[in-house]
């Protein structure tokens, strides 16, 4: 399956609030403001929406596996119901400490992703708030951008070479304005 365009999205501080102990439950799911309207206007663009994802929360035993696809299971129940569709979630259950390929800032889970989904590396955007999220999509090959929300604030500021903005709707209006027909 071929998906173009595509748009990668890091989860936490970019779709949601981020916390310092995780999200760990449904009810700590809380999405960033403006994100569902954001998600849909890609969906009515025909952009295909993927997440990419640490999650060491599983790995560190402090949520199961069934718990967060409870989560990804919400998130994508809101997104659809405010009229957006996320097409894959990509996400690691590793810890650094576990050195896995899959965890960014490598970028082993935008390669699974594009091996899955065949989309361009050249012309789609990584879409993060952290270091992590730039450094896996030039690893990747991929475009990155920064949103300042989560720790974007901070990382804009480390790398200002990247091109941010302040939200996600920030970036959306951006990325549609400049999105070649097909």
């Amino acid at each position: 399956m071929t998906l173009a365009p595509t748009l990668l999205l890091d989860r936490d501080g970019v779709i949601n609030h981020d916390r310092p102990d995780y999200i760990r439950s449904i009810e700590q799911f809380r999405f960033l403001p403006g994100v569902l309207e954001a998600l849909a206007r890609l969906e009515q663009a025909k952009v295909a929406v993927v997440i990419i994802t640490n999650q060491a929360c599983v790995g560190k035993g402090l949520i199961s596996p069934a718990e967060l696809q409870a989560i990804h299971d919400h998130l994508r129940q809101r997104v659809a119901e405010a009229g957006g569709r996320i097409h894959a979630i990509f996400h690691c259950p590793h810890t650094n400490e576990d050195h896995c390929p899959c965890r960014k800032p490598k970028p082993g889970l935008i390669l699974a992703a594009q091996r899955e989904l065949g989309f361009p590396f050249a012309s789609t955007w990584m879409v993060g708030d952290a270091v992590r999220d730039v450094t896996a999509a030039l690893a990747a090959g991929c475009r990155p951008a920064i949103v300042r929300t989560g720790k974007g604030a901070a990382t804009a500021a480390e790398l200002p070479e990247v091109t941010s903005f302040a939200t996600l709707t920030g970036f959306v209006d951006h990325f549609l304005e400049n999105l070649s027909p097909s």
